[in-house]
């Protein structure tokens, strides 16, 4: 016995047979009997006389023409099928080919026109993109799928079953499943000739007519309504195809070198691992606040305690900070800790990682990015070189050329004329800094403003200073600064990076820092987290720790300037009132 998928019943295989029969009888029956009443409603609406034969190639355009009716119409028409006991949404259908596996095999086996191979059959499904007639014996269909595209050559002399019910059944934007033979139309398209055609899922809006390969959606629709977007723009699914390779070749090259991919916590008690004002969100049960994660630094470095000694993971962080052409609240990174290096290794296994995985993706070291960032020169191309070894800048030996004045260093960091000696620099250099503006802020900005903004090709920016890195390791010749570095490309930072603090005394007094800083009103400095410097105590040996942004790495290698092009579901302003929110009454 076997399943019958529409009743849920064990039957016989000949029972089976004889009700899937019965069920294609009735589903032609009633479409049938939806075409023609269609057809008696155009009819009588037209006042045409019952003797005139209709023009039904004109009913894909016809409908078109008044958008407002469209979507009332199409849940009539399928309404209608319901009410005759028809299934308008077929459990499956069974396919022979992907359109694109159809191509590869079809595309040099069949190579003359006008030709089709009566004895065979394939059967593909997609989604309807155009459809127009050619009186009411002839239909073409371009459906696509797979990010590939086919024609559908529909003629009534090989049609089995009713042909003119199609004119009133489909339209564009629907999924059909197509049974025929392949072959070549005339202009020696590459086709297939149906003898069934199967309604799979209606499309009940009207889709915008594409205009060659010109963006007919707005920006705001293409990222509110993703599905629609990767619907009309088939460019927009190479750009999370190359995301998956980055994320395949990320992980087998990890795997390969003996790291083990593991899972965190999401939900913390403390928001530490880096500096970021986190989300809040409350566990009932619990009857406590809890903190959307920031980064999995701190239990990453616990199993490294734990003697698993090449960990890494690669997930999502949630940080509660501003939306901008290179951020958004929730974004993948990958992170991993690597037992007994520090980070020179690391700088060497980044280059090796990126040059690489950018070779492999393009074929080539050198990646032709259009930044869009000068609206005096819109075609500007920056040809961005992954080619190894990459730049290397000191960080207080960078500024310090580029501001042309000797900076404290060592201890001297850490006073209050060193913080005031900042404060004035950004004044005179017009580099905006908001409250706090703590020494570690102060020369962020700078660095961004004369550092970063060098930084087109890959560039690390090492030998960080201590106050601006909490959870790194003291430089082991330059009093004052740390051993870790800030990969950037495009003048944005892809990749952060160091060898690892382990000592758990100094680790408790960075937090101390840390804490007071967030007191002075610092929401992204970090909490004191006696948990992690416990694990700290137990012994965590000598280590470097790497993390870098999957969203970023994708824009960089897909041509695009805004992250929201490289992420499936963007966060987004809300397009009307907020749930909860009451609306202001109409004047």
């Amino acid at each position: 016995q076997v399943l019958d998928d529409v009743t849920g019943e064990m039957v016989s295989k000949n029972e089976l047979k004889k009700r899937k029969k019965m069920r294609e009888k009735e589903q032609k029956a009633a479409e049938k009997a939806a075409a023609k009443k269609a057809a008696e409603e155009a009819k009588a609406a037209s006042g045409e006389g019952a003797k005139k034969k209709p023009n039904l190639a004109s009913a894909f355009e016809e409908e078109e023409k008044d958008p407002s009716k469209y979507t009332e119409n199409r849940k009539n028409f399928v309404q209608s099928l319901r009410d005759q006991n028809v299934n308008p949404y077929p459990h499956k259908f069974t396919r022979t080919h992907r359109i694109d596996e159809f191509r590869r095999e079809y595309d040099e086996a069949i190579t003359e026109s006008n030709i089709f191979v009566e004895d065979m059959t394939v059967a593909l499904t997609g989604r309807i993109l155009a459809i127009r007639g050619a009186g009411n014996a002839l239909i073409f269909i371009d459906l696509e799928g797979d990010s590939a595209k086919v024609q559908v050559l529909a003629q009534a002399d090989f049609y089995q079953g009713e042909f003119t019910m199609l004119h009133s059944t489909l339209r564009r934007g629907d999924i059909i499943g197509v049974e025929g033979c392949p072959g070549r139309s005339k202009s020696g398209e590459l086709s297939v000739r149906p003898t069934k055609i199967v309604s799979l899922s209606y499309c009940m809006h009207m889709l915008p007519k594409r205009q060659g390969e010109t963006q007919v959606l707005t920006k705001d629709t293409r990222y509110r309504q993703r599905y629609l977007d990767l619907i009309m723009h088939n460019p927009v699914k190479q750009i999370f195809n190359t995301r998956n390779r980055i994320l395949d070749f990320l992980r087998n090259f990890l795997r390969e070198r003996d790291f083990v991919e593991v899972e965190t916590p999401m939900m913390n008690m403390i928001a530490g691992g880096a500096t970021a004002k986190p989300f809040e969100t409350f566990h009932n049960d619990l009857n406590m606040k809890l903190f959307m994660r920031i980064a999995p630094e701190l239990y990453l470095k616990m199993l490294i305690v734990g003697g698993m000694d090449r960990v890494f993971e690669v997930g999502k962080q949630f940080r509660n900070e501003g939306i901008d052409l290179t951020h958004n609240p929730e974004f993948t990174t990958c992170e991993f800790y690597w037992a007994y290096a520090d980070y020179n290794d690391l700088m060497s296994f980044t280059e090796e990682l990126l040059s690489q995985m950018v070779k492999s993706i393009h074929g080539t070291y050198v990646v032709k990015y259009h930044p869009q960032d000068d609206p005096a020169n819109p075609d500007k191309v920056y040809d961005i070189d992954f080619t190894p070894p990459f730049r290397r800048i000191k960080m207080m030996e960078g500024l310090e050329e580029a501001l042309g004045r000797q900076l404290p260093r060592g201890r001297d960091l850490e006073t209050e004329e060193t913080r005031e000696l900042f404060d004035k620099i950004c004044v005179e250099k017009n580099v905006d800094c908001s409250a706090p503006r703590s020494t570690a802020r102060l020369i962020d900005k700078l660095v961004g403003e004369y550092l970063e903004s060098q930084c087109i090709s890959p560039c690390f920016i090492i030998d960080h200073p201590k106050l601006m890195s909490p959870l790194a390791k003291w430089h082991r010749s330059e009093e004052g600064l740390t051993e870790r570095f800030e990969l950037f490309a495009n003048k944005h930072e892809v990749i952060n990076a160091y060898t690892e603090l382990n000592d758990p005394k100094v680790q408790l007094e960075c937090f101390m820092k840390q804490a007071d800083a967030k007191d002075a009103g610092d929401e992204e400095a970090q909490c004191v987290d006696e948990a992690f410097v416990q694990a700290l105590e137990y012994g965590l040996p000598p280590t470097a720790g790497w993390g870098m942004g999957i969203d970023r790495l994708t824009m960089l290698l897909t041509d695009t300037n805004n992250i929201k092009e490289v992420l499936l579901f963007p966060a987004m302003k809300p397009d009307g009132p907020q749930p909860g929110q009451a609306q202001a009454p109409q004047p």
